[in-house]
């Protein structure tokens, strides 16, 4: 009995720090005591370097995948695929109608549904090949899947269209997660109409799927699918990022959590317990927090995995989180790193449920043995040598195990053990990263986030600090970012929204008129050319230069010609951005009127 009222102290301490955000964290907030990074500059529609795809039969541009091969931007539209010159995202190449049979519609309008809602929303795509397409749609929430071939820049549905309940969302407005590899198509969304059987199913090759257990997947909403393969020749993974309700928590509200969770590509089920299952599902708990305010960012809005590259940098996946409670408009970035994952997940202890007669079901971490090979491991080198070459010659025990406890009690924290940025008044929609080297032969990351408006932040992190370099306006009327893509090759991104399509480049270094600006910027595309007197593109030129001023650390620009200069109060704003210049300007005021008044 000791141990049950210890046990419901505890979750009751736990519940409470997640709680912190309705209760006296709001006015610490409120009174802005965050930190928030403001944009240097804002650049408006009109005088922003945008290429516009509009069609006014074309809306809803849910998702976009690039063909850099054949200079090709497919997009799934309502009704349509599209492709689109991705050199040039305003010429259109090709389009496929995908329309909803008649009788299909009418049978969603009599289950209670919209005509807006009734249509075909294409909301998978993924490239098989140069020439092939798998495509999938809503189907006025009947959905199905098709091929599209490419012929000479055209594009065609072939075969019939094939039920495909698990693979794509019902509804348009539903978020999901997809991934292709190896012919396997790996998807995250509802299995049925009412959105009440979330999955997360392999389909076209080793079908598996997820139990229909809470303990699984609770009220999930899914938001990204990354593969990772391991250098080390061990297994490949896939991580699913998502929110649900929490089943280790208690209260007298839903508890929300950020959750990452993993699968091996190389499971092919249990034998007898898991059949048809994934045998590899384990989550844990994702953690964005402000450490000195106990304060949870708990709802993950989107991920994105920036690949490990030559120069010894390992995967980061950087998201976009927000709090559940309370109407203030916060958005925190954190960043994680694939090594901290990997290592919850090989090294982690369990998460258990234990019943006590006083209270309901309580977690716990598990302190008993494990069975061996560790439940929801991937069939690697170490199972390898314990001979057990695929899932089906697991054990029933350690099946069992995996099966009825897919939680862990670890957490993945992110780097720093903080967000790496933090905006107010802000909601970020959907983020992509991009990693330069600047002239001083370091590497630095450059965000890319769209907002709940239609503007794009871009921000650089660099050495535990991250500014935001500038804010652009996307759209000509305020409406939230639904897709961003990044082709790094060409330096061009491509933003989407309900509307339209948009292309620009990850930078406009002509937009910085004099040395100070340029320099201050702190843009790691940009670098100011002595010679030729204006701002540059750092890419392709010769790093060791003496004839190019760059300083992203710190802003440097005591290099820049004296004529270049700006000094006094115009060059602080340069520098210290919107908000601070606001700030001071209202000083000035209230320090001129009081002048004003004396003088009187």
């Amino acid at each position: 009995m000791r141990q049950g009222n210890a046990l419901v102290a505890m979750k009751t301490v736990v519940s409470a720090f997640y709680l912190l955000p309705v209760c006296g964290i709001i006015q610490v907030l409120e009174a802005e005591n965050i930190p928030s990074c403001t944009p240097r500059k804002t650049v408006t529609y009109q005088s922003g370097n945008l290429k516009s795809f509009w069609k006014r039969e074309l809306s809803n541009f849910s998702t976009l995948i690039v063909s850099e091969e054949t200079d090709i931007l497919y997009a799934g539209a309502k009704n349509f695929i599209l492709a689109l010159d991705l050199n040039d995202v305003s010429k259109e190449l090709s389009r496929e109608p995908w329309f909803s049979t008649e009788d299909r519609q009418l049978g969603c309008l009599r289950r209670g549904k919209s005509k807006a809602e009734c249509q075909n929303y294409i909301l998978i795509l993924h490239k098989i090949n140069d020439t092939s397409l798998y495509v999938c749609g809503t189907n006025a929430f009947h959905p199905v899947c098709s091929y599209v071939v490419i012929d000479n820049e055209k594009l065609q549905l072939r075969g019939k269209a094939v039920e495909s309940r698990g693979s794509c969302p019902f509804e348009p407005n539903l978020k999901y997660a997809s991934l292709m590899v190896d012919g396997a198509l790996y998807s995250a969304t509802s299995n049925n109409f009412l959105g009440t059987e979330p999955i997360i199913l392999r389909s076209l090759r080793n079908p598996l799927r997820t139990e229909f257990k809470a303990q699984w997947l609770n009220e999930p909403t899914f938001i990204h699918m990354a593969l990772v393969q391991d250098s080390r020749k061990s297994a490949d993974r896939i991580y699913v990022f998502f929110t649900e309700t929490a089943v280790e928590f208690e209260f007298y509200d839903k508890i929300r959590v950020s959750r990452v969770a993993q699968l091996c590509p190389s499971d092919l089920g249990g034998r007898r317990v898991l059949k048809n299952r994934w045998t590899s599902f384990l989550k844990s708990t994702l953690v964005c927090s402000v450490p000195e305010l106990d304060f949870q960012f708990n709802v993950v809005q989107d991920v994105l995995a920036l690949k490990a590259a030559e120069d010894g940098h390992e995967t980061i996946f950087y998201g976009i989180f927000t709090q559940q409670w309370g109407k203030l408009d916060i958005s925190a970035v954190c960043a994680f790193s694939l090594g901290t994952i990997r290592d919850v997940f090989l090294k982690g202890s369990y998460k258990v449920p234990l019943s006590l007669d006083c209270s309901h079901v309580n977690w716990v971490p598990h302190r008993g043995d494990v069975p061996s090979p560790r439940p929801g491991g991937c069939i690697d080198v170490s199972a390898h040598n314990q001979g057990y070459n695929s899932s089906l010659d697991l054990p029933d025990q350690v099946l069992q195990f995996a099966r009825d406890q897919p939680l862990l009690d670890d957490t993945v924290t992110p780097i720093g053990r903080r967000p790496v940025l933090l905006k107010r008044g802000t909601k970020y929609t959907r983020l992509t990263v991009d990693r330069a080297v600047g002239l001083d032969n370091s590497s630095y990351n450059i965000l890319f986030l769209g907002t709940g408006n239609g503007y794009l932040h871009k921000a650089l992190s660099c050495h535990g600090e991250t500014i935001i370099i500038e804010e652009i306006q996307l759209f000509p009327s305020p409406e939230p970012v639904q897709t961003l893509k990044l082709v790094p090759k060409k330096g061009l991104l491509y933003a989407g929204s309900a509307s339209r399509l948009v292309q620009l480049p990850v930078a406009t270094c002509a937009r910085y008129r004099c040395c100070f600006d340029c320099v201050l910027a702190r843009d790691p595309y940009c670098a100011w050319s002595l010679p030729l007197r204006s701002c540059v593109h750092a890419a392709g030129q010769p790093r060791s230069s003496q004839d190019l001023i760059q300083s992203l650390r710190n802003g440097d620009a005591s290099r820049c010609p004296e004529e270049g200069r700006r000094t006094g109060f115009f060059a602080f704003c340069s520098g210290a951005g919107v908000g601070a210049c606001r700030a001071i300007a209202v000083c000035l005021k209230v320090w001129f009127r009081l002048i004003t008044v004396k003088a009187a």
